[in-house]
């Protein structure tokens, strides 16, 4: 029996336990905050007290689900306000330096005093991959720590590589562990130093200098949560040994707990739409991709959903066609499994609602973790992939019809779909942190930090 699976066996002892203090830190999109808002509220279930640290630009959404709430520089206006910064934060070969060293790193002192600000109390801190301050302020109190990711790409696998947002990533995998493991290692050396503010604060401290921040230093000696499907990703040689994948935490309600009145409407009066949506990163700079999406839908004669953000934005085309209508955010949980098919960014959050919803997908990565998402559906046999420069109307009306016409897309997206749903991902994880929080608190009994 696994880790993980004697955990979950032990769910009703883990509610009689004693209340635990359990902080989950966090940095990023909405993508990054609902899987450890949906983590909390089964913490919460399970009678503990869970506190999310993280951008304040989320206090209202976390404290309206009463969830203990700590802010966390960088501050950032809304997004959808910032167009500039959210273009290079998502550009697709330099948005990985532009989080780390142009977003992450300056304000990485007062995120470090931030979280730290939290600390007091807390039986178990839970690092983010962008939250590097988590990890020390866990080993300079002296408070165990947890470290999550929420997609494959994090890991690094010379067994299972990454497509990197590089011209020739996905030949260079078929090479062999050996050379990946070689190519890797160049990789993570290449780009040490953007993590230098987080190494001389540690000396500062007295801590031991860690591995690379980025890549092997930013995972737990005792738990490594991967907050994704087996589906997406499974185990590998060279992942950290005390891994646990746990399933997709789905939460995802946000302004609105339901589908409008309008859009059920509209899903009640024909057959299924195509879904079209961008996230919330990358829906800040569309381009031209809704209306391009909805010539896709008039070439194919099929209604369709487009989800084009805030109204501040105004990414809906001036003129859709006929069965084609726009809304500026939807559910995905209610909207995706209404659709004959959703294109999409290839964000770990949408790639799992879209898995979970047991329809087809076409993908059009952006930047950061999307391109190799993109590429494990497609492989799975649910998707296909369009680069984001080539996505045309008529790039897009062929790949659809292939979805929509071809059986074995919607046989094996239904398939998966089974699968995804049958997962408790938040809940597994929930139960995987209270394992370990209680285990350290019986081990060195209680502590003031």
């Amino acid at each position: 029996m696994t880790a993980l699976a004697e955990t979950i066996d032990s769910k009703s002892s883990a509610q009689d336990s004693a209340s635990l203090r359990i902080v989950l830190t966090t940095l990023g999109s909405l993508g990054d905050l609902h899987p450890y808002i949906a983590v909390a509220l089964e913490l919460k279930a399970l009678g503990h007290r869970p506190a999310i640290v993280s951008s304040p630009f989320y206090r209202e959404k976390v404290e309206a689900l009463e969830i203990d709430f700590f802010p966390m520089r960088p501050e950032f206006t809304p997004p959808e306000e910032n167009r500039e910064m959210i273009e290079k934060l998502m550009h697709p070969r330099k948005g990985p330096e532009h989080v780390i060293r142009g977003w992450a790193m300056p304000s990485f002192r007062d995120a470090y005093a931030d979280i730290d600000a939290s600390a007091p109390g807390a039986d178990l801190l839970v690092a983010h991959p962008l939250t590097f301050g988590t990890r020390i302020v866990a080993e300079h109190r002296g408070i165990p720590w947890a470290s999550s990711v929420l997609a494959p790409l994090s890991f690094m696998s010379a067994y299972d590589p990454p497509v990197l947002p590089v011209r020739g990533s996905i030949t260079l995998s078929r090479l062999g562990p050996s050379f990946m493991k070689a190519a890797l290692g160049m990789a993570a050396w290449s780009v040490a130093h953007w993590t230098n503010p987080v190494h001389q604060l540690r000396a500062e401290l007295g801590l031991p200098r860690s591995a690379n921040p980025l890549f092997r230093g930013q995972h737990s000696p005792e738990l490594v949560l991967a907050i994704y499907s087996e589906v997406l990703g499974a185990p590998q040689p060279d992942w950290p040994a005390n891994t646990e994948v746990t399933g997709f935490a789905f939460y995802d309600k946000h302004k609105v707990n339901q589908l409008s009145q309008e859009l059920s409407a509209f899903l009640d009066a024909g057959p299924p739409p195509i879904v079209f949506t961008l996230g919330s990163s990358a829906v800040i700079n569309p381009g031209t991709f809704y209306a391009e999406s909805a010539k896709a839908a008039e070439q194919l004669g099929r209604r369709a959903v487009l989800l084009v953000g805030p109204e501040i934005l105004k990414n809906q085309p001036i003129e859709l066609p006929e069965g084609v209508v726009a809304f500026d955010y939807a559910p995905y949980s209610e909207l995706f499994s209404r659709a004959a098919a959703i294109v999409h960014q290839g964000g770990a959050g949408t790639t799992g609602q879209a898995l979970r919803s047991g329809r087809p997908t076409l993908v059009v990565p952006f930047a950061h973790d999307q391109p190799d998402n993109a590429e494990r559906v497609r492989r799975i046999g649910v998707s296909r992939t369009i680069a984001r420069h080539r996505y045309t109307a008529a790039r897009a009306t062929a790949e659809l019809r292939t979805l929509l016409t071809v059986p074995s897309y919607t046989a094996k997206a239904s398939e998966v779909g089974l699968k995804v749903q049958a997962e408790r991902g938040a809940e597994r994880a929930a139960l995987a942190l209270v394992a370990l929080a209680s285990r350290k608190k019986n081990a060195i009994g209680p502590t003031a930090f």
